[in-house]
């Protein structure tokens, strides 16, 4: 018998379709990311995995979307030795064992009291590895994380699930706690009502559990968030569909990803930000 997930809210249960597409994507005989320990977190759950009828498509910009991120963790990491990585919403990502950062760096990750302690319970401890239960609306979530050294923040798959105003206070309590550092997370463009019905139609469980969670529209310009906090600089616009990782994509989706890249929606479906403050 896994560990029981009953009484996890929906938005919190929406972690298991992540770390569910990196599992996946760990059992493919070329994985894009290869989180092999996103395995084994899902065989101690007794949830129905593959009752969430995740697709291919998922399974490759969620690993590559997670490998991104990793890669830019790694390099401010590289720049600052005595850095603190935050990652919001960070669920059951095993991304501090991927990245593997220097003894010299804690790694912060931040999600709701009952996602968090499941996540307790199915990653190995780590002295440098810290959990922190708080809802990101709470002004109190970052007053447990030190303030006084360069900070990564990173945010995979948080802000769709939030409204504006939630994520504009997301964006001003990061500078009003932390001295310095860059904020990197994926982003999906602009989600029109073309999108919102397509999800709904959808048979797959994912898209009936992840659409009813979604709360923000989204946004075209990526400069559009230094409206919300000026302290926020954009320094990153990158699209997944110009990452060579695209070539280990199964045959249509790596040839729709690639004819992605002459459309700037199709390239801003699938990108990831970066901001420094």
């Amino acid at each position: 018998m896994g560990i029981a997930t009953t009484g996890l809210s929906p938005v919190e249960q929406t972690a298991f379709l992540t770390v569910y597409a990196r599992a996946l994507d760990s059992r493919w005989p070329k994985p894009i990311l290869g989180d092999t320990l996103a395995d084994e977190v899902v065989g101690k759950i007794d949830y129905d995995f593959a009752g969430l009828g995740v697709q291919t498509s998922v399974v490759c910009q969620t690993a590559l979307r997670a490998k991104m991120l990793d890669d830019r963790v790694r390099d401010f990491v590289r720049r600052h030795t005595d850095a603190v990585v935050v990652d919001l919403g960070a669920g059951l990502d095993s991304g501090y064992y991927r990245v593997a950062p220097p003894p010299t760096v804690d790694w912060y990750s931040v999600d709701l009291p009952g996602i968090a302690a499941v996540r307790d319970e199915v990653l190995p401890a780590a002295p440098q590895s810290h959990t922190v239960a708080a809802s990101l609306t709470d002004r109190g979530w970052p007053d447990g994380i030190p303030a006084d050294r360069p900070t990564m923040l990173i945010a995979d798959g948080l802000f769709a699930f939030l409204t504006e105003p939630a994520i504009v206070g997301i964006f001003r309590r990061i500078t009003e706690h932390f001295a310095s550092g860059e904020l990197a997370f994926n982003d999906y463009g602009r989600i029109g009502w073309v999108s919102r019905v397509a999800i709904k139609l959808y048979p797959q469980k994912m898209f009936k559990d992840v659409g009813s969670q979604f709360g923000y529209p989204g946004f075209k310009d990526a400069h559009y968030p230094e409206t919300w906090n000026p302290r926020m600089r954009l320094i990153e616009e990158a699209s997944l569909t110009y990452a060579p990782e695209v070539d280990l994509f199964p045959g249509w989706i790596r040839v729709m990803s690639k004819m992605a890249r002459y459309s700037k929606t199709g390239r801003r479906k699938a990108r990831i930000l970066r901001y420094a403050f």
